[in-house]
């Protein structure tokens, strides 16, 4: 039956399933630029590391392991180029995902820059802090991708995975950033105050993504993270992290030790990319269920359409068999109205489909939830540093003081620094 010869009600059905689909398989192809994401992230946390060891020691063992590190990450920038680059940018879909493609955008020109930043690494042009500061802006960058990609997101069940992904995988990155300064810390032998508070707050703050990540993981995560967590590996890098804050330039230990520290955090954070590697394969699947039950869905309504075409020929003998009701329940109204049995049908899909749009809708808002909290905390952060000319780490010691004194939650707090802004403009 012709689009504009079946009944409007079932145009509009068949035409919302039909953008839900196409939602998902959009959604499919974002899922699997986030999974290249992270290995890319992955990649670029190694890299950033063991430069914190070359730059500090420039020992040509060093320096041939950099190479290497590099390379393993230029080979899988190469594959996120590629995916990004079949990205449909002109389709209507398109057209609410201006914030990723513009994350993507300084994703890209990030890159470029990658080549003259390891040039002048390998020059020795660079102090350690410097070229752990531009590693990690390109890798908040390729973060902020997921996170727009965590909210763009249009299926509640895909959405959580992906928030559970993107918080698990900026835990993860302060685990690595905690690696950089570390190796910092240990190779001059302490650590001065700066420093110290910095290895706390990158501390305090991993345990917030992590739990975040807990809340939206499943149980096979939950239950890979909790044997991190509690193993041998995790216990060593406390136990340094301990010695670490205790150092002083009265008291220091040896430059040796940046070594071991290196290569626990490394130990730590491949434990980590496994339970990485599970939301990743669980998003894969999770966009696969979706996609089969949105075409069986569509095939539903189509088959549909093809009992009403039978219906307009006016068999009885096929009517009867559909439907089981007489053909003339169906009354004279021609094609455009519906039977009383054939309405009754199709209001049940109508109600079926409606309730659960509004379950989804429920669940996707409870997971979006967790993205406006950080982003509401990121923006409260900004405020600070601009208004007291502080640092990122500063601003956020701040607020996370403040929650602590008032006894509120974090996002309560930079609610109410955002909300007081506003009110002196």
């Amino acid at each position: 039956m012709p689009d504009r010869q079946m009944p409007p009600a079932l145009r509009f059905m068949l035409a919302a399933r039909r953008i839900e689909l196409e939602g998902l398989e959009g959604l499919a192809v974002t899922c699997e630029l986030v999974t290249r994401i992270s290995e890319l992230i992955h990649a670029l946390q190694r890299e950033r590391g063991y430069t914190n060891l070359y730059l500090a020691q420039l020992s040509d063992a060093h320096r041939v392991y950099l190479d290497h590190l590099s390379d393993d990450a230029l080979e899988i920038e190469r594959v996120v180029r590629e995916r990004f680059d079949s990205m449909d940018l002109e389709s209507n879909s398109a057209t609410d995902r201006a914030r990723l493609f513009n994350r993507i955008a300084h994703v890209l020109h990030g890159l470029d820059e990658l080549p003259g930043l390891r040039r002048r690494i390998r020059d020795q042009m660079l102090e350690p802090g410097d070229a752990t500061v531009a590693f990690t802006r390109m890798i908040g960058g390729l973060l902020a991708v997921v996170f727009e990609a965590a909210d763009t997101a249009a299926d509640p069940l895909i959405t959580r995975v992906l928030v559970a992904m993107f918080n698990f995988m900026q835990g993860k990155e302060l685990a690595g950033q905690e690696r950089a300064c570390g190796v910092g810390g240990f190779s001059q032998g302490f650590f001065d105050a700066p420093r110290r508070d910095r290895m706390e707050q990158l501390a305090h703050s991993q345990e917030r993504c992590f739990e975040t990540f807990l809340d939206f993981a499943d149980d096979r995560a939950r239950e890979m993270w909790f044997n991190t967590a509690t193993g041998d590996v995790n216990a060593k890098q406390a136990r340094m992290r301990a010695m670490a804050l205790r150092t002083s330039e009265k008291d220091k230990v040896s430059p040796e030790l940046s070594e071991l520290w290196f290569d626990v955090c490394t130990e730590r954070m491949d434990a980590f990319k496994g339970v990485e590697n599970h939301i990743s394969t669980l998003l894969h699947s999770s966009c696969h269920r979706g996609i089969q039950h949105a075409r069986a869905d569509l095939d539903n309504h189509r088959e549909l359409l093809k009992r009403l075409g039978s219906l307009e020929r006016r068999d009885e003998g096929e009517f009867s068999k559909l439907f089981n009701v007489h053909a003339s329940d169906l009354g004279g109204n021609g094609h455009d109205t519906l039977g009383p049995h054939l309405s009754r049908s199709v209001l049940d899909l109508l109600q079926a489909q409606t309730q659960r749009l509004v379950t989804a809708t429920e669940q996707l808002d409870e997971a979006r939830e967790a993205l406006n909290e950080r982003r509401v905390v990121e923006r409260a952060k900004k405020l600070l540093m601009e208004e007291y000319q502080v640092t990122e780490s500063q601003a956020y010691v701040r607020l996370r003081k403040t929650a602590m004194e008032r006894g509120e939650r974090l996002v309560d707090v930079a609610q109410n620094l955002l909300n007081l802004a506003a009110r002196r403009r």
